[in-house]
């Protein structure tokens, strides 16, 4: 807890939180907007008998605020989440290799361990808030859209465990490595190679497309988005996790040895 509240107090008592906070609600806010004027011009020509076919004053179902505005918003977040959270992650690792404070860190009664989960720990805590953040705007495309409280919650937690799982694959990085740089693109690049197989699947065989779709962050983000909570996809991101601590936890001894 200790090395907890040094990282949250060192984390916040210098303007990049802030401004990465303030970043992340503009670029959500511009995306939100750009859908909505879209949704809203196209409601106007179909009110309006402009679009051939329509009796004046009918909808079609295909135009509502779910399909039109809150599922391309959240496909958008989606991929938004993969390029900016390595960003974030970056220097959680690396930057105390850098500094050499990792080694003194170790010299106290913290084991690599507890030095994991602290960071593992902070990291996910700024990233829950920078989800609550930017879930403002979507969440009043829902409300408006007259989604239940349960589908929100679901929604929510689909892009707060994405986000944590993109987290996850970036703190692995920052742990192998001393170049913030370095850290920020394998991040990246590797929760982009995960984010989706679809495109193999006319190249594999079905055997192995089923396969590297359970490996896949969409699909699971996907279903969250639609509304369903299923445990195996909780599983899948509990596992993630699990995984990337592991594997932090190991880059210490990878480090001791090397030395």
């Amino acid at each position: 807890m200790a090395l907890v509240r040094k990282d949250l107090a060192s984390l916040f008592g210098a303007p990049t939180a802030y401004l990465a906070l303030t970043m992340i609600a503009l670029v959500t806010a511009l995306i939100f907007f750009d859908h909505l004027r879209q949704y809203n011009l196209m409601l106007f020509l179909v009110t309006t008998n402009t679009m051939g076919g329509f009796d004046f004053g009918t909808i079609p179902e295909t135009i509502n605020l779910w399909d039109r505005v809150f599922s391309p918003v959240m496909d958008s977040l989606g991929l938004m989440l993969v390029g900016a959270i390595p960003l974030i992650t970056m220097r959680v690792f690396a930057e105390e290799r850098v500094r050499g404070t990792d080694e003194l860190l170790i010299t106290t009664h913290l084991t690599p361990t507890r030095i994991v989960l602290a960071k593992f720990t902070v990291t996910y805590a700024f990233v829950a808030l920078m989800m609550a953040v930017s879930f403002v705007y979507p969440m009043a495309a829902i409300e408006q859209g007259g989604v239940g409280i349960e589908h929100l919650a679901a929604v929510f937690m689909g892009l707060l465990l994405l986000a944590w799982g993109v987290a996850s694959i970036g703190l692995v990085c920052s742990a192998f490595t001393s170049s913030q740089l370095v850290a920020a693109v394998s991040g990246w690049a590797v929760a982009f190679v995960l984010w989706d197989f679809s495109w193999a699947n006319a190249f594999v065989s079905d055997e192995i497309a089923r396969f590297l779709e359970a490996l896949a962050l969409y699909p699971r983000f996907a279903a969250f988005s639609e509304g369903i909570v299923s445990l195996a996809n909780l599983v899948y991101f509990a596992a993630l996790a699990l995984v990337a601590l592991s594997l932090a936890r190991f880059s210490f001894d990878l480090r001791r040895v090397g030395a």
